[in-house]
């Protein structure tokens, strides 16, 4: 598609100024760490080194910011300026990071295609039909299968919507890195972690199949994806519990 073309080259053209400054803004000003940073970005980095397949990540949601950690946790700043495909496009909801003119504008340059929850199903497929067409052509893009902030502060297996598996049984050999994110004090959703958060990521690359047809087949997609993510949760809460301090924290740049 010539649009998206044109909205990769624009965001590309003026990612030396954003793709700093939002590192430093999660960074430096609000103070931010991950833990085990090194190991989280060598992942990402083999995954899209072992395999020319459709890449889609898939994390769970709490806060307004979910993708700007995972970006910044899964690769540094010059990385994704020397390879801009590797910076995930995002699907925000539209009254959240596109409700005005300027942030329109900040979306379209981050390489985000807005979407409008509770709207109808032809702007919901063409969202999706967007993103099934950019991870054919080698890009990668983030969503979070559960469709919003999960309000338990927990990932939820009945929250998995149909749209994650139809992006996923559109592309052959489509892999799913499913990511776990957490900060220390994030007891349940909210719009920003608190400042000085240490998150915890962990992550791991699926294959998700279905041998059932249609909307059955879609959801089964989805719901293994779902489960996964619940996997990681449970053994977040796990490790987390016998040592909360495990991990080296690193610097994101």
């Amino acid at each position: 598609m010539k649009a998206h073309r044109l909205q990769r080259l624009l965001g590309w053209a003026v990612a030396p100024l954003w793709v700093p400054a939002a590192g430093f803004w999660l960074t430096r000003r609000l103070s931010y760490k991950i833990v085990e940073l090194k190991e989280t970005r060598s992942l990402y980095r083999r995954i899209r080194k072992e395999s020319d397949a459709p890449l889609l990540i898939c994390a769970n949601h709490l806060t307004l910011i979910d993708s700007f950690l995972i970006g910044l946790a899964l690769s540094g700043s010059f990385r994704y300026l020397t390879d801009f495909n590797s910076l995930p496009w995002n699907v925000p909801e539209e009254s959240n990071f596109a409700n005005t003119r300027v942030n329109r504008v900040l979306a379209y340059l981050g390489k985000c295609i807005p979407i409008r929850r509770g709207g109808s199903r032809e702007d919901v497929a063409g969202v999706l039909k967007r993103v099934t067409h950019l991870l054919g052509r080698g890009e990668v893009a983030l969503v979070f299968p559960e469709g919003g902030r999960s309000r338990a502060g927990r990932v939820e297996e009945s929250g998995a919507g149909w749209g994650v598996g139809r992006i996923v049984s559109g592309l052959e050999g489509c892999r799913v890195l499913c990511v776990y994110l957490r900060g220390d004090q994030q007891e349940t959703f909210s719009d920003w972690p608190v400042r000085g958060e240490r998150f915890h990521v962990s992550a791991t690359c699926i294959e998700p199949k279905s041998d059932l047809r249609g909307v059955r087949g879609t959801r089964d997609i989805a719901s293994q994806i779902v489960s996964t993510l619940v996997n990681l949760e449970s053994e977040y809460f796990r490790a987390h519990e016998r040592s909360p301090a495990i991990g080296h924290t690193g610097e994101l740049n």
